[in-house]
């Protein structure tokens, strides 16, 4: 028989909204998977908060981010693209496990030493991705609620960051911080209005 390949997952949570780091996690499931797994959009967040949990525990797991800074410097897409390897350089720091193949969730992958593949709709069909996908979306929600506490107001602890009728409405309330990606339409324009009100 032959040897079984060792595979990792990997997938980012973060690419859409206006504020927080874009954050990936790469998974080498356990030799007898994880039940349930799935699309972490399609489960419920207590669903996917125990998942989470028994995949750190019995599975190699690795975590990468790129910054806000990182996200306006690059673009959205080679931030993420970094945060992924981030991933998969923690993943094997952590675990002493390199991976033989690399499964992406999506159309490409990171420029990186390690054989991979693009697999669109890989968080709904690969359980690697799976597993990658409910860990990046349980730490960047978990970031997020911190971030929240700190900045009330955005509604972050609901709306992750992304582009709600709260989030906007606070932006135009109270502005943009630091936490705001600049380059982001939105964004931007609710800093042109703070400028031009300040200006008058």
């Amino acid at each position: 028989m032959a040897a079984q390949i060792l595979i990792a997952g990997v997938d980012e949570a973060g690419r859409g909204p206006l504020a927080g780091p874009v954050v990936a996690a790469a998974v080498i499931l356990c030799d007898d998977g994880i039940a349930g797994v799935a699309d972490s959009k399609a489960l419920s967040a207590k669903r996917r908060a125990l998942l989470a949990a028994d995949i750190r525990a019995r599975c190699a797991v690795g975590v990468g981010q790129a910054s806000v800074e990182e996200i306006d410097r690059l673009n959205i897409l080679w931030a993420s693209m970094l945060a992924m390897r981030r991933a998969v350089e923690a993943l094997v720091a952590s675990s002493g496990l390199s991976p033989q193949l690399v499964l992406v969730d999506g159309n490409r992958c990171p420029d990186w030493g390690w054989p991979s593949r693009a697999v669109i709709g890989g968080d709904a069909s690969e359980p690697a991705i799976s597993a990658a996908s409910i860990i990046a979306k349980e730490v960047r929600d978990a970031l997020m609620r911190d971030l929240a506490a700190a900045h009330p107001g955005y509604g972050w602890e609901r709306n992750m960051g992304y582009g709600t009728a709260q989030h906007l409405a606070g932006l135009r309330a109270l502005g943009v911080t630091p936490h705001h990606r600049q380059s982001f339409a939105p964004v931007k324009n609710a800093k042109a209005l703070k400028n031009l009100k300040s200006e008058n």
